[in-house]
C-alpha cells in the first residue's frame, strides 16, 4: 500500500501523524483560499480575452465563492454521512480537475463553469479538511494552536491571492493563476492517502438535495439582484425578482430543514447558542474584512494608477503583519479566551476599514495604506480564529463535519455577501466618495458583530486556555 514507502516517522506516533495531517491539509487551505482572491488583479486580462463586459466578469468571482459556501453544508453532511477522507479526496480532485480546466478554458462561458465546479470541490473539501483536524487534535492548547495554523493560512493565501495574481498575470498570464494548483493538488491526495486513517463503512443515510439547492440559490440570487440593480437602477424590474427569489428560497430552505427527516443542517444545532452568535458574528466579520481586500485593490490601481504587478507586492505588508498575527493569536488564545479575541479582531478590522476610507477619500499614496494593511491583518488573525474556536466547541464525531460546514459557510457567505451589498451601494453610480460610503456600511456591520460577540457565553470547554 502507498502508506508503506513513508518512513515509519511520518505514521506512527499521533501527534507525529497529526502534525503532518496539518500540514497537509493546509497546504489545501491556502490553495483553496489563494483561488477566492487571485482572480480579482487578472479580471481586466480576462476580459480583455473574452471580450467580456465587468458585469460578466464579476460572476468569475461572485460565482466561486457563492457556489462554494452555498453547498459546504452539504459537504460536511456527506462528510458525516460516507466518510471523511473519502469526501476529501472527491472534494481534492474535483478542485483540482476544475483548475485544470478554468487555465485551459477555450470560452468565457467554460471558464465560469469551471469556476462553479471549483467552488463545488472545495465545499466537498474543506469541511471534511477540518473535521480531521478538529478530531485529531483534543480541545485545549492544542486545538487552539491548529486551528491558529489554519485561519492563518486561510488568511494569508486570500492576502496573497492578490500578490500572485499581480505577479502571475504580468510575467506568465492570467491562465497560470489557475494552472499552477494543479501540481499541488497532487500532492495533497496523495499525502491524504498516506496519513489519514481509512474510513468506517459509508452509512445509508438519506441526503437533503433540496436544502443544499436552495442555500446555494439564495445568495446567488441576492448578489444577481444587488449586481442588477446597480447596472439597470430603478428602471429595472428584475432585480426586484431576483431579491424576492432570494427570500423565497432562504425561507423556503427552513422550511425544508424543519420537515426533511434527515436535514441538511439539524435546526437542533442552532440551539447551541454560542455556535449560532459566533457564526453570526463571523459572517458580519467576514463580509467587511472581504469588502477591505477590494477596497485596497481599487485604491491602489484604479485611484493611484499602479500596475498589477506593483499593486500586489503593493499588499505585501498585509500578508508579513498577518504570518506575525498567526504566531501571536494562538499564546493569546489560551490566556485571553475565545470571546475577547474574537471582540479584539472586529475593533481592528473596524479601524483597518476607517483607515483604508480616510486615505482613500484625501487621496493619500500607496505607503500611507499601511496601517490599515496592519490593523486588517490583526482584525482576521483575532477575530476569525476565536470565533472559529467557538463555533466548532463541544463537536462530536457525529456533528463535526456539520458545525465545521455552517462555520465555513458562514464566513465565505458572510464575505461574498459583503462584497456584493457593500461594493454594490457604495460604488453605485452617482455616490460622491465611494470608499467612504463602503468604508461606513462595513463599520455599521462590524458594530453588529461586536454586539453579538459580546452576548457569547463561552462554555468552559472553549476557553482555549482552561
Amino acid at each position: 500500500m502507498f502508506p508503506a514507502i513513508l518512513p515509519a516517522r511520518l505514521t506512527g506516533h499521533p501527534a507525529v501523524r497529526a502534525r503532518w495531517v496539518l500540514a497537509c491539509l493546509a497546504m489545501l487551505q491556502f490553495l483553496v483560499a489563494v483561488d477566492v482572491t487571485v482572480v480579482n488583479i487578472a479580471l481586466p486580462s480576462i476580459g480583455a480575452d473574452f471580450g467580456t463586459s465587468a458585469r460578466q466578469l464579476t460572476w468569475v468571482v461572485v460565482g466561486y465563492t457563492i457556489t462554494g459556501g452555498g453547498l459546504l453544508m452539504l459537504g460536511g453532511r456527506l462528510g458525516d454521512v460516507l466518510g471523511r477522507r473519502r469526501v476529501l479526496l472527491a472534494g481534492t480532485g474535483i478542485f483540482g480537475a476544475a483548475s485544470l480546466l478554468a487555465g485551459l478554458a477555450p470560452t468565457f462561458p467554460l471558464l465560469v463553469v469551471a469556476r462553479l465546479l471549483q467552488g463545488a470541490g472545495e465545499a466537498l473539501a474543506l469541511p471534511a479538511a477540518m473535521a480531521v483536524i478538529v478530531l485529531m487534535f483534543p480541545e485545549g492548547p492544542r486545538r487552539s494552536r491548529a486551528l491558529g495554523v489554519w485561519a492563518a493560512v486561510a488568511s494569508c493565501g486570500l492576502v496573497l491571492g492578490f500578490v500572485l495574481s499581480g505577479v502571475i498575470t504580468e510575467l506568465f498570464g492570467w491562465r497560470w493563476i489557475f494552472l499552477v494548483a494543479v501540481p499541488f493538488v497532487v500532492v495533497i491526495l496523495l499525502g491524504v492517502v498516506a496519513l489519514v486513517p481509512p474510513d468506517e463503512p459509508a452509512r445509508r443515510a438519506p441526503v437533503d438535495i433540496p436544502g443544499a439547492l436552495l442555500l446555494t440559490a439564495a445568495p446567488l440570487l441576492f448578489a444577481w439582484g444587488v449586481v442588477e440593480a446597480g447596472e439597470s437602477g430603478a428602471a429595472g424590474w428584475w432585480p426586484a425578482v431576483a431579491l424576492v427569489g432570494a427570500v423565497a428560497a432562504a425561507a423556503s430552505f427552513v422550511v425544508v430543514e424543519r420537515r426533511s427527516t434527515d436535514p441538511l443542517v439539524p435546526l437542533g444545532l442552532f440551539r447551541h447558542r454560542p455556535r449560532v452568535m459566533a457564526n453570526l458574528a463571523t459572517a458580519l466579520l467576514s463580509a467587511a474584512l472581504s469588502t477591505s481586500f477590494l477596497l485596497f485593490t481599487f485604491h491602489l490601481q484604479d485611484r493611484l494608477g499602479l500596475s498589477p504587478l506593483a499593486a500586489g507586492v503593493t499588499l505585501l505588508p498585509l500578508a508579513v503583519a498577518l504570518v506575525a498575527a498567526a504566531t501571536t493569536v494562538p499564546r493569546l488564545l489560551d490566556r485571553w479566551g475565545a470571546r475577547t479575541c474574537a471582540l479584539v479582531g472586529i475593533a481592528c478590522t473596524a479601524l483597518g476599514v476607517g483607515v483604508i476610507a480616510l486615505v482613500a477619500h484625501v487621496g493619500a499614496g500607496a505607503v500611507a495604506t499601511v496601517p490599515a494593511m496592519i490593523l486588517v491583518a490583526a482584525g482576521m488573525g483575532f477575530g476569525i480564529v476565536g470565533l472559529q474556536y467557538v463555533a466548532v466547541s463541544g463537536v462530536t464525531d457525529d456533528d463535526a463535519g456539520v458545525a465545521s460546514g455552517v462555520q465555513r459557510a458562514a464566513d465565505q457567505l458572510g464575505g461574498a455577501t459583503g462584497v456584493t451589498l457593500y461594493i454594490g451601494i457604495g460604488f453605485a453610480p452617482g455616490v460622491a466618495d465611494p470608499f467612504v460610503v463602503t468604508g461606513g456600511l462595513a463599520v455599521v456591520g462590524l458594530v453588529g458583530a461586536a454586539l453579538v460577540a459580546r452576548r457569547i457565553a463561552v462554555p468552559a470547554k472553549a476557553r482555549a486556555g482552561d
